[in-house]
């Protein structure tokens, strides 16, 4: 039977993960150079806690068509008994996952998937788990060679594990130009393009672990030193909620293929090149706004809530990659709507919305609720307890908060009264 899912090796190294970014934080503060800001950095953290879910829920029909695929048509080219079978199976994954990147950059539709991991405008390591939550959809397609070749399943989830493992540390400002490892790998600084906007940039270096597949095929682009690499999106994201981080570009899509009067438009929207729109529905920006971070003012006590928040959402993500084998299918479901939805009141908290407290307060009252009266989580097991304190903690730390508001506001009329 063929494994298809690498989430065991990813379990493992989420903990160095978030060490790496921990130390990156740090060394920033103390060289001078933060690439850090609390709202992107809740943001991209969110978002890759959520990536995992659709894989734990196995969503989609990734598995049953390699195991049909490795069951009925493989031509059994590669054994799992010769050493080069791993080289070989390394090398092409890397080549595969060459042409799905460039595809989802040039594809509209592919892209809406992809999009997701370049919302970022900051550039850390916190931006590489930046993860789509929609890629089950099509991205296992590019992937089919290399079953129909015959690579084992054990080969073919480990050499993906080390493949995405190894595209973490190229997320990072701190690390200049590599010598002549620039010309075989991929390194921060040409990853640094990959992520860029500037038109200089757009477009290139997309591969995993080699650059040579972008020499080869012409999508390389060196660093410039006049050139300073603007991150993000062309079309910003403006906003650090993850749901709409995942369906912006989607959106995009079926808003222009209703407004466009173009019958041929309406299709040709979902299938055209990332950057092309209909005629009458493309938009005026002001050019000023390229070079602008989406980084609303807010409160201290706003600034403190999310910060520990993002800590409760590591704890519980990461317990449950561990554990998610002593969870029903409606638990890890249950984790995924939890997870998914504290991060978006979060994410509006960060965005100056202060009635989310409330709504944060609600949510996690009726989830202590659910657990401890419904049952509806096994709080035997870790990931629930976590879950549990999350719930706990938000609700003790939001009344603080609520309390303090309303006694500051009394204070603020019994001046405004004596004055």
């Amino acid at each position: 039977m063929i494994i298809t899912d690498a989430s065991i090796i990813i379990a493992f190294a989420v903990p160095a993960f978030f060490l790496l970014i921990f130390i990156e934080y740090f060394y920033g503060l103390f060289v001078g150079k933060n690439t850090y800001r609390l709202n992107d950095t809740f943001t991209s953290i969110s978002l890759g806690m959520i990536s995992r879910y659709p894989t734990m829920l196995n969503l989609g029909m990734q598995s049953f068509i390699f195991i049909y695929i490795s069951k009925y048509f493989n031509v059994g080219l590669l054994s799992i008994k010769n050493p080069f079978t791993w080289i070989i199976a390394f090398l092409l994954y890397d080549l595969s996952y060459y042409w799905m990147h460039r595809m989802h950059h040039e594809i509209k539709i592919l892209w809406a998937t992809h999009s997701v991991h370049h919302h970022g405008e900051d550039y850390n390591l916190a931006t590489a788990l930046r993860q789509t939550s929609t890629g089950w959809l099509w991205k296992w397609v590019f992937y089919l060679p290399m079953i129909f070749l015959g690579v084992p399943g054990e080969v073919f989830v480990t050499v993906a594990g080390i493949n995405l493992v190894y595209q973490f540390w190229v997320h990072t400002e701190h690390i200049g130009h590599l010598g002549f490892l620039e010309k075989i790998f991929i390194t921060p600084m040409n990853h640094g393009i990959h992520h860029a906007k500037n038109k200089e940039y757009i477009d290139a270096n997309y591969g995993g672990v080699f650059i040579i597949w972008d020499r080869m095929f012409g999508t390389y682009i060196a660093r410039k030193d006049d050139i300073k690499p603007v991150y993000g999106t062309v079309s910003a994201l403006k906003s650090f909620n993850p749901i709409f981080a995942n369906f912006q570009v989607f959106s995009i899509m079926l808003k222009d293929s209703i407004k466009t009067k173009s019958l041929k438009d309406k299709i040709r929207v979902w299938f055209s090149k990332t950057y092309w729109r209909p005629e009458d529905c493309i938009e005026h920006k002001d050019p000023e706004e390229f070079y602008v971070k989406y980084d609303p003012v807010i409160t201290k006590d706003i600034k403190i809530f999310s910060f520990f928040q993002m800590f409760f959402t590591i704890g519980v993500s990461g317990s449950l990659l561990f554990f998610v084998k002593e969870h029903g299918y409606n638990e890890i479901l249950a984790f995924a709507i939890a997870i998914t939805l504290l991060s978006t009141f979060t994410a509006s908290l960060l965005q100056g919305t202060k009635y989310m407290y409330f709504t944060i307060l609600c949510f996690s009252i009726f989830g202590i609720i659910g657990i401890e009266y419904f049952g509806l989580l096994n709080i035997e097991i870790l990931s629930t307890q976590l879950m549990l304190g999350q719930f706990l903690v938000n609700i003790l730390v939001i009344s603080l908060i609520l309390i303090y508001q309303g006694y500051q506001s009394l204070i603020s009329t019994r001046i405004k009264e004596f004055s």
